[in-house]
């Protein structure tokens, strides 16, 4: 609990105290020190993914695009560019979240928007950079 109020803390005091670095690869870095624990803190970005404005396909081509769509993420995962993908558990209008690995806006825009699902308007996608300590994994 203790590293993750560290976490939690580091990031309220990014705007603040924090002085932003971009590394070797052209991520945006910052470091966290909360008593004897250094944290390198990295910018990802988190992709949500609405639901779009057109979802009256026919049941066969909602699924051909379902798959498509998978396909696309299984792509990007096995790439590196994307960290974690998974859907919600409920039927919400935010469908699901990608957290993307690369450094900049401009490079998920157009890995997000690449999408079968995004091109054919099922989904929308609503990008937010976020923070997280490098190396962060769930358990």
């Amino acid at each position: 609990m203790k590293k993750v109020f560290a976490l939690v803390l580091g990031i309220l005091c990014y705007g603040s105290y924090a002085q932003v670095q971009v590394d070797e690869e052209g991520f945006k870095t910052f470091i966290s020190v909360e008593g004897t624990d250094t944290f390198v803190m990295k910018q990802y970005y988190m992709v949500f993914l609405n639901a779009g404005p057109i979802r009256s396909q026919n049941p066969e081509e909602a699924a051909e695009i379902q798959k498509q769509h998978l396909a696309h993420i299984s792509k990007l995962a096995e790439s590196g560019a994307v960290a974690i993908a998974g859907p919600f558990g409920d039927d919400g209008d935010t469908r699901g979240i990608l957290i993307f690995n690369v450094p900049t806006l401009e490079e998920v825009e157009r890995l997000a928007n690449e999408d079968p699902a995004v091109k054919a308007g099922r989904l929308v996608v609503e990008i937010r950079p976020w923070w997280s300590a490098k190396g962060a994994a769930l358990p």
